[in-house]
């Protein structure tokens, strides 16, 4: 027992200790843009589901790997905010809600909307190259009908925001758990949301990787101060 709570702590100690006096001071003021995209995720789907919005919030927020490039790079941010209308609602608001409340708070606003829109975008512009591949290209290929697939929600964002928390903070086994998850999502049932979510592990991973080697060079040169010399930037509340 002893041994699996050393474990816990060094896995989550950081995270705890970022996130519980955030949120034991200022609560839900701690998390101001978290709550406004669950609000925002919450309004987007009540209108969704309405006859008289389905179609406004399919033109400014549903992207398909048909579209011309440019209304789907105009329409992703948006997307990320609609969650699909075939799964529970309350599923994507509880993963905007925990998983970016965390990112909150240890990442900071703009950080958190940085990786969340690098991994929805790499699920998209995924999709357009597994297209344009075919199905014949083992791993990566797409058949055509997945074109016409409507491509929203936040589930690409939590992903990457997941694994790129787990680099940060050096839960290393939960972002291993996450990626490896997704792996099987694929692997059981493939289809193009699942390998979507591989390409946002793939594009958050560079991410990490590049943030990496920065920390390194700053490292030997002297000039990474404290980050530097713990080979993890320091955590922002």
């Amino acid at each position: 027992m002893n041994r699996v709570t050393r474990a816990a702590r060094a896995e989550w100690g950081p995270l705890y200790a970022a996130v519980r006096p955030a949120l034991a001071r200022r609560r839900l003021r701690a998390v101001p843009m978290t709550v406004t995209a669950v609000a925002l995720a919450t309004v987007v789907h009540l209108v969704h589901r309405r006859t008289w919005g389905y179609g406004f919030i399919e033109e400014v927020g549903a992207v398909r790997a048909e579209d011309p490039l440019w209304a789907a790079l105009l329409r992703t941010p948006l997307s990320l905010f609609v969650p699909a209308l075939d799964l529970p609602v309350w599923g994507a608001l509880a993963q905007i809600l925990l998983v970016f409340g965390i990112a909150e708070i240890c990442l900071g606003k703009r950080r958190t909307l940085a990786v969340a829109y690098l991994a929805t975008l790499a699920g998209t512009l995924y999709a357009r190259v597994g297209v344009a591949l075919g199905p014949d290209v083992p791993l990566v290929g797409l058949p055509c009908s997945d074109a016409r697939v409507v491509d929203t929600g936040p589930s690409a964002a939590v992903v990457g925001l997941a694994v790129y928390l787990g680099w940060r903070l050096r839960a290393y086994a939960t972002a291993g758990v996450v990626v490896v998850a997704m792996i099987v999502e694929v692997l059981v049932k493939e289809n193009l949301a699942g390998k979507e979510h591989l390409a946002a592990i793939a594009a958050v991973l560079v991410l990490c990787g590049l943030r990496a080697v920065r920390q390194r060079r700053s490292a030997r040169s002297g000039a990474g101060g404290g980050e530097g010399r713990s080979g993890v930037p320091p955590i922002q509340s």
